[in-house]
C-alpha cells in the first residue's frame, strides 16, 4: 500500500464508523414516537431511550480517548464497531423499554470507541496541509448520516417497524468491520505507562447523570420535587470533586492545564456552547411536525432534511477555507449564521407554521454548523502534543456530545414544562397524539421557548468563539495557523 495512498484509505475506514454511529442518532429522532408506543412508554422512559446512549456515551469517550492513547487506536477502534454491530442487532429483540435502554447503553461503549478513535486517527496519518480538508471530509460524511438518517429512520419504521432502525446498521458495520482490518495499520500508543482514572470518570458519570436526571425529570414532576433537587445537588458535588481531583491525579483523565492556552480552551467552550444550542434542533422540528401537523415518520424525516443538507454544503468548503482564514474568523462567522437560523425558527414554530422559513432555518443552522466544526476542531487537535491527541479529542468529543445530551434534555423539558398533565406525555406520542386544535397553542409556545433558549445559547458560543486570540498572536506562539 503506497505510503501516499495510506491517509485516503484510512479516511474512508473512519468515515464508515462516523456514518454508523451517526445514523444510529439521527434516525432514532425521528422514530422515537414510535418506538414508545410499542413499549406504552410514559415521557420519562420515553426520553431515557435518547438520553441514556447519548449519557454513557460522553462519559466512555473519556475513558477510552485515554485508552487509546496507552494502547494504539486500531485495536480499540476494531473493538468498538464490533461491539456496537452485535448490540445493534440484539436491539431490535428488546422485550421491554428497560431492555432496550440497558441494550442501549452497551451500544454506547461501542460508539465512544469508535467516535474517540476516529479523529485522533485522521490526525496522525494527515500531513497539516490536507488535515482541514479531511476533517472536513469527516464533518461532511457525519451530515450526510444526518441527512439520510431521518429518512431512512422514518421510512423503515413506517415500513417495516422500529426494529429495523436497529437492525440496518448490521450490514453497515460488517462492511467496516472487514474493511477496517484490512486497511489500518498498527498505531502504538504514545503515552506508555499512564494509567485510567477511575474516580475521575465516576466523578463525571454521577455529576453528569444528576443533571439529566433532574432535567428528565424536572418538567414532569416539578423542579421543586426532592428527586429533582437531589439530582441538581449530585451535579454540583461530583462537578466540584471533579475539578479538585483532577488538579491531583498523578494520570488526570482531562489536563487541566492544558486550558492555560486560552485559544485551546476557548474553542473547547465554543464546541460545548455550540453543541448545546444546535443538537436538539432536528429532535425538536422532527416531533413538532409529527404532533402538530400529525405527519407520519418519513414525511417528518423529509422535513428536518434542511439541517444537514447545509452542513453538506458547508463542510467541504470550510475545510478548503480553513487553509487560509483562521479558526476564529471561520468558526465566529459559522455560528452568526447558525444565530439567523435559530430566530427564524423561533419565530414560525406556531399553529399558522411557514413551512418554508422553517425549512430555510434549518438549512442555516446546518450551515453554520458545518462552517464552524472544521476549523474549530483543527484548532483544537493541533494546539496539543501528539502523546495528548486522544486525550485532547476525547475530551472534545465528550464536550459535543455532553452539549447534545444536555440540548435534549433541556429543550424537551422546555417544552414540557408549561404543559398541562395531560399533554405532557402526548409531545412525545406523534401523530398518534391526543391533542385538540386548543391544546396547539400551548404546545406550539413551549417549542418557541425551547428556540429562544437555543438562540440564547449560540450567541455565547460566538462570544466564546470570537474570544480566542487572534491568528497573528496564534501564529507567533505556535508557528502555524489555527
Amino acid at each position: 500500500m503506497k505510503k501516499d495512498r495510506y491517509p485516503w484509505l484510512l479516511l474512508s475506514v473512519t468515515s464508515l464508523g462516523v456514518l454508523l454511529t451517526t445514523l444510529n442518532l439521527s434516525t432514532l429522532n425521528v422514530a422515537l414516537p414510535e418506538v414508545a408506543a410499542y413499549f406504552h412508554a410514559g415521557a420519562v422512559a420515553t426520553s431515557w431511550i435518547l438520553l441514556s446512549y447519548m449519557l454513557f456515551n460522553t462519559i466512555l469517550i473519556l475513558v477510552f480517548g485515554k485508552l487509546a492513547d496507552i494502547y494504539g487506536r486500531r485495536t480499540l477502534y476494531l473493538i468498538g464497531l464490533t461491539e456496537f454491530t452485535v448490540v445493534s442487532l440484539l436491539c431490535g429483540f428488546s422485550e421491554n423499554v428497560w431492555v432496550l435502554i440497558g441494550l442501549r447503553i452497551l451500544q454506547a461503549a461501542g460508539g465512544a470507541l469508535v467516535i474517540t478513535n476516529t479523529t485522533p486517527l485522521i490526525t496522525d496519518a494527515f500531513p497539516q496541509r490536507d488535515l482541514g480538508t479531511a476533517l472536513g471530509i469527516n464533518v461532511l460524511n457525519a451530515s450526510v448520516a444526518q441527512l439520510a438518517g431521518p429518512v431512512v429512520g422514518g421510512y423503515l419504521v413506517y415500513a417495516f417497524g422500529w426494529r429495523w432502525v436497529f437492525w440496518f446498521n448490521v450490514p453497515i458495520g460488517i462492511i467496516g468491520i472487514l474493511w477496517a482490518i484490512y486497511t489500518l495499520r498498527p498505531v502504538p500508543g504514545q503515552a506508555k505507562g499512564e494509567k485510567i482514572d477511575f474516580p475521575g470518570n465516576a466523578f463525571i458519570l454521577l455529576g453528569l447523570g444528576g443533571l439529566i436526571f433532574a432535567f428528565s425529570e424536572g418538567g414532569v414532576i416539578g423542579w421543586s420535587s426532592g428527586l429533582v433537587l437531589g439530582g441538581m445537588a449530585l451535579f454540583v458535588l461530583f462537578a466540584a470533586c471533579f475539578v479538585w481531583w483532577e488538579r491531583h491525579a498523578p494520570y488526570p483523565t482531562v489536563d487541566l492545564t492544558l486550558f492555560r492556552d486560552r485559544s485551546y480552551a476557548m474553542a473547547n467552550l465554543a464546541t460545548f456552547l455550540n453543541s448545546l444550542a444546535r443538537s436538539s434542533v432536528v429532535l425538536l422540528v422532527a416531533l413538532f411536525f409529527q404532533v402538530v401537523s400529525r405527519e407520519n415518520t418519513f414525511d417528518a424525516g423529509l422535513k428536518v432534511l434542511p439541517v444537514t443538507v447545509g452542513m453538506i454544503i458547508a463542510s467541504p468548503v470550510a475545510g478548503a477555507l480553513s487553509a487560509r482564514f483562521s479558526a476564529r474568523l471561520l468558526s465566529t462567522g459559522g455560528l452568526g449564521v447558525t444565530c439567523v437560523g435559530m430566530l427564524l425558527l423561533m419565530e414560525n414554530l406556531g399553529l399558522n407554521a411557514s413551512v418554508l422559513r422553517i425549512e430555510l432555518g434549518q438549512l442555516l443552522v446546518g450551515i453554520g454548523t458545518g462552517l464552524f466544526m472544521t476549523p474549530n476542531t483543527k484548532s483544537i487537535m493541533l494546539t496539543v502534543p501528539l502523546e495528548k491527541r486522544g486525550m485532547a479529542n476525547g475530551l472534545r468529543s465528550m464536550l459535543q456530545n455532553m452539549g447534545a445530551v444536555i440540548s435534549a434534555a433541556l429543550s424537551l423539558m422546555i417544552v414540557t414544562s408549561a404543559l398541562p398533565a395531560r399533554l405532557k406525555d402526548a409531545i412525545y406520542e406523534g401523530a398518534g397524539a391526543a391533542v385538540s386544535t386548543a391544546d396547539i397553542p400551548l404546545i406550539a409556545g413551549g417549542y418557541r421557548l425551547a428556540f429562544l433558549v437555543l438562540l440564547l445559547l449560540t450567541v455565547l458560543a460566538i462570544a466564546a468563539s470570537f474570544l480566542r486570540p487572534s491568528a497573528a498572536k496564534t501564529a507567533a506562539k505556535t508557528g502555524s495557523k489555527a
